[in-house]
């Protein structure tokens, strides 16, 4: 194997103990991750990213995608594994893991217009009747989206079910969102839901809200981690039929890193400065405090 600036050297042959199957203008190599093993193939001159994307293809379903890895080759000369050399180049059978990192990556919860989305979920006339406080989020939910309006920053709506469930309660404004989706699946995360999100450049954060927390809030919210995305949960605009429900759904959240804030917390940190442009404008939002109904309790 060839690897530029790297003081490893190239194992041998019989280095992996891998049979040589391979079709030609292939290479023979072992993936190894946790307790597995699994003989596999790469071309010739393959490097990180193509390994990487072999590790994703024979353990994918096995990966904790919010974790943070670093690709290890068995080096003959050492008798253990070392980080891959920069530069590294497949060119004869090897043997390679996958290691998990056990740092934990402190969240910073940093929110910037440029980089936001707003996740407004299921906040359909049917609720109404069953949601705990459900006029309270909902004043607050408006809220938000007058703030997204002011601030730019995109919308994306989803509805559960409406040909039974019925649509977006008429107190919310949808002018301007990017998107209405009707939905059968509890997650937001849909296929049209992530080539919206493909459309807006460097997306680092999302903004959820909406009902229940404990199903399609957090089921959104993990679909969303999993795939690399900052979320922030508002907890003065989430609910559920019931508050245990609720309660336990957000303890979990924020126990996975996930940020449980308020609307005010939100739209000042999108301003960021008394200077902004748009102070004002979100001043005069927040200038009446959201409502303390019985959630702020529950949390």
């Amino acid at each position: 194997m060839a690897a530029e600036e790297a003081a490893v050297p190239a194992l041998s042959s019989g280095s992996s103990g891998v049979g040589t199957g391979a079709p030609s203008g292939t290479v023979p190599v072992l993936f190894c991750f946790s307790v597995f093993a699994r003989p596999s193939s790469v071309p010739h001159g393959a490097g990180y990213e193509l390994l990487i994307q072999k590790f994703l293809s024979l353990y994918g379903d096995q990966l904790d995608m919010h974790r943070k890895f670093v690709v290890q080759l068995f080096a003959e000369e050492w008798g253990q594994y070392v980080d891959l050399p920069k530069g590294f180049a497949v060119s004869e059978r090897c043997k390679v893991r996958l290691v998990p990192l056990q740092i934990q990556l402190t969240t910073l919860g940093n929110l910037t217009p440029s980089s936001t989305v707003f996740f407004c979920c299921d906040m359909q006339e049917r609720f109404r009747p069953a949601i705990k406080y459900f006029g309270d989020i909902i004043s607050v939910g408006q809220r938000l989206l007058q703030g997204a309006r002011i601030l730019g920053i995109p919308v994306i709506v989803t509805e559960q079910y409406p040909k039974g469930l019925g649509s977006t309660v008429q107190e919310i404004d949808l002018t301007g969102v990017k998107l209405v989706l009707p939905k059968t699946k509890f997650s937001m995360v849909l296929p049209e839901v992530e080539a919206a999100l493909a459309e807006i450049p460097g997306v680092r954060s999302v903004v959820l809200f909406g009902v229940e927390t404990h199903v399609c809030i957090q089921q959104t919210a993990l679909e969303l981690v999993g795939r690399g995305i900052e979320v922030h949960i508002v907890a003065d605009a989430t609910s559920s039929r019931s508050m245990m429900d609720r309660m336990f759904a957000l303890e979990r959240l924020a126990r996975t890193g996930i940020i449980v804030t308020t609307s005010e917390a939100v739209l000042l940190q999108l301003v960021a400065d008394k200077d902004h442009p748009k102070f004002k404008e979100v001043q005069n939002l927040i200038k009446a405090s959201a409502p303390e109904s019985g959630l702020l309790s529950k949390v």
